[in-house]
């Protein structure tokens, strides 16, 4: 993507900064929505465990499928009316899953849901690497942390409206409203960074470009950990450490919480030590954090270990998406490519850690994923692709000057 036609002054990119933060609170603010309804949607459509499972793996299918999309639409419409398009679909399928009449429409429903999410997620990510290449500081562990602060709020007020006896049929449309009209006021002030023009479009369906498989390992390794910690922590600890059911729902509180406040405070880190050195003591923190859990014999144990494994793989995800976006000459097709690789490990984490712990142990399963947070460190070099040393975006000087050349 090349620069916009007008170069934007520091409030500018102040104001898009903003934006694009309020973007990301609101599409995680869908996905803490849609969380705290599964257990009415289990019920309603009187769904076994396992059938709920094979539903839930349709929107991530969804994701994989359609993020390649996403590059080719900004490509032809520009990347603010991307966002603002692929945003508001996301906000708007947040009803389909509660109007589900039975299984089939709920796959349906939830491949459609997941398919919006993936290229909205793209979109976003590649605007925030935009903002953080003309902020000339690093904004992406931040902006990732926000969308975690929209998860909790969506999940706040969707435990409410459990509380209040609020029917899902009412509440998510609702939820999917107020958070509809939200998206035009927040995508008002992001960058419309548009192609050369003698760019050529990407191709509506292309496999991730090489320079993104490398820095998707890296996000792929993060990524593992995030969702064998989010489906088996609770499991882990009761089976493996006796504790109770309060303790074992805590863990994943724990690690949610320690992962979003991580990469609120992440840029801090990144700017100070640059993406590289940053990921390698993530890495560090990261398998401290799975020996602990593997060699847990009490809750204490488990639930620091789970904690500190989220605050170990924090960054990872946000700052392979920042290295994607200077990895090549189209920033979105890699960026997607980057989406696409995490997306599909997050699909296969549960059930390659269900597979583990029947053939051998949940501590083995754990054993795995301490290894690949080992991997991410020990190869975070490649997030240092296309920068110096590995920072991630030029200093604030010089990126005030890269701007202010920039012909209108």
């Amino acid at each position: 993507m090349s620069q916009p036609l007008a170069a934007p002054d520091r409030d500018r990119t102040r104001r898009a900064r903003l934006a694009v933060g309020v973007v990301f609170t609101l599409h995680g603010s869908v996905s803490g929505s849609f969380a705290t309804r599964l257990p009415w949607l289990k019920d309603q459509l009187d769904l076994s465990t396992a059938a709920l499972g094979l539903a839930l793996a349709f929107p991530a299918v969804g994701a994989a499928l359609a993020m390649p999309l996403a590059s080719s639409l900004m490509h032809r419409f520009g990347a603010r009316a991307a966002v603002r398009a692929l945003l508001a679909l996301w906000t708007c399928s947040l009803t389909l899953p509660a109007l589900a009449p039975n299984m089939p429409v709920l796959c349906l429903a939830l491949f459609a849901f997941g398919a919006t999410a993936g290229m909205a997620d793209v979109a976003m990510n590649a605007q925030g690497v935009e903002v953080e290449q003309r902020f000339g500081r690093s904004i992406m562990s931040g902006l990732h942390g926000l969308w975690s602060v929209g998860a909790l709020l969506g999940s706040a007020v969707g435990v409410g409206a459990v509380h209040a006896g609020l029917d899902a049929r009412v509440h998510l449309p609702l939820v999917a409203l107020l958070l509809t009209v939200a998206v035009p006021l927040a995508c008002r002030s992001l960058l419309d960074t548009r192609p050369a023009p003698d760019e050529e479009p990407p191709p509506r369906f292309a496999l991730p470009p090489r320079s993104a498989l490398l820095i998707g390992a890296v996000g792929m390794c993060a990524i593992l950990a995030e969702g064998a910690s989010m489906d088996w922590s609770g499991i882990y600890l009761r089976d493996i450490t006796d504790a109770s059911e309060t303790i074992a729902a805590a863990s994943f509180t724990a690690f949610a919480c320690t992962m979003a406040l991580a990469r609120l405070a992440g840029d801090a880190a990144v700017r100070r030590m640059g993406a590289v050195r940053t990921v390698r003591f993530s890495g560090v923190l990261a398998v401290t954090g799975g020996l602990l859990i593997v060699t847990a014999r009490n809750p204490v144990q488990g639930t620091a270990g789970f904690a500190l494994l989220g605050i170990g793989i924090a960054v990872v995800v946000p700052l392979a998406f920042a290295a994607a976006g200077r990895s090549g000459p189209n920033p979105s097709q890699a960026i997607a490519g980057v989406a696409t690789v995490t997306y599909t490990t997050g699909l296969i984490a549960p059930t390659l850690m269900g597979m583990i712990g029947d053939l051998a142990s949940l501590r083995a399963s754990f054993a795995v994923v301490t290894a690949g947070v080992a991997v991410f460190g020990l190869a975070a070099g490649v997030l240092g692709t296309g920068s110096r040393g590995g920072a991630p975006v030029a200093s604030d000087r010089s990126a005030a000057d890269d701007g202010r050349r920039v012909a209108g």
